[in-house]
């Protein structure tokens, strides 16, 4: 525990003889980890996102350029701009109140609410048709929120994946159509006319559940600009088996705009809300294809790559190609 740990985090919590209990997980590629601490004072307990960046990377997958660097270095600095700017809509978008971010060198400190302290415990993979709704209502609600909304200091482009960060991978694609056509779907997914912010890591290991199916979302690094389809078609891909994809993908989707419309208020529409579903249901399938492009260069056997997923890419392939 350094110093610079131990006094800022003592002066946010009010309690400079707090306790570690103990790291809940480390950071991806060696970049920090995320502590549980204790006051002694009031018996409550705070989530510490301690990111301190290594002398070598040592990324599971190889990529450790100095590209693949400065990206996850502005992805904390996104997710401290988030809580300092955005920390209005924390109630009513539910994710964690922060209680302050501190940086010093190379060393960043983000010191949040544990969100399990206050119902939030729960840790999913396979979920329940309610809890699967939940957070497909949670990233509408989060969507409508931030509709036509300046993404300052945030990413230019949200998630972790899209085409601009991602060289490396994109080098390492096969040759073929869907390399071909990568430019094509990154261009039609950015100039899209209804833009929000996007939570841009929306897989349910970022979903914290109560017991009664609320959700709480989590982990606020790639946010940015763009179309919601990235993060509804991302949320699926991460909960649902290939089959359950094709099965529920109408009924899901339709679920997800009917949230979407109940969220937004006519003021932030300059035209119709069926303007806004038409485009967006268009582009669900452009927002996987654009993943399946990422995951051919980062992890070409990535069990994601199934048939339904290439057989929508051959579907955009198809209708940018004709």
């Amino acid at each position: 525990m350094s110093h610079f740990f131990r006094e800022v985090v003592g002066q946010a919590i009010s309690d400079p003889n707090f306790i570690e209990e103990g790291i809940i997980q480390s950071l991806w590629s060696g970049y920090g980890r995320i502590v549980r601490v204790r006051s002694i004072l009031d018996d409550h307990t705070f989530v510490v996102k301690h990111i301190k960046f290594p002398t070598e990377s040592d990324h599971p997958r190889g990529w450790n350029t100095s590209f693949s660097h400065d990206r996850k270095v502005k992805s904390y600095e996104v997710e401290m701009r988030w809580y300092q700017d955005f920390q209005h809509f924390q109630e009513k978008l539910s994710y964690p109140k922060c209680f302050g971010t501190f940086s010093h060198g190379d060393e960043h400190i983000i010191i949040l609410q544990d969100v399990d302290e206050i119902g939030f415990s729960g840790r999913k993979s396979d979920l329940t048709k309610l809890e699967l709704e939940s957070c497909l209502g949670w990233l509408a609600k989060f969507h409508a929120a931030h509709l036509n909304t300046s993404n300052q200091h945030l990413w230019e482009i949200g998630s972790y994946w899209h085409l601009e960060t991602r060289p490396d991978e994109f080098n390492a694609m096969p040759k073929g159509p869907l390399r071909d056509c990568a430019k094509l779907i990154d261009e039609k997914l950015n100039s899209c006319k209804f833009q929000t912010i996007i939570h841009g890591d929306a897989k349910v290991a970022n979903f914290c559940f109560s017991e009664g199916g609320e959700v709480m979302g989590v982990d606020f690094q790639y946010v940015g600009k763009g179309c919601g389809m990235k993060d509804v078609a991302y949320l699926l891909s991460s909960c649902l088996s290939e089959e359950e994809c094709q099965v529920q993908e109408k009924k899901l989707l339709d679920f997800y705009f009917s949230q979407l419309q109940k969220f937004i208020s006519e003021d932030q529409l300059k035209s119709s809300f069926t303007d806004l579903e038409i485009e967006w249901r268009q582009l669900y399938h452009y927002a996987w294809a654009d993943f399946v492009r990422f995951l051919q260069g980062w992890m070409p056997g990535h069990y994601k790559l199934n048939e339904y997923s290439l057989a929508i890419t051959s579907r955009v392939i198809n209708e940018l190609t004709v």
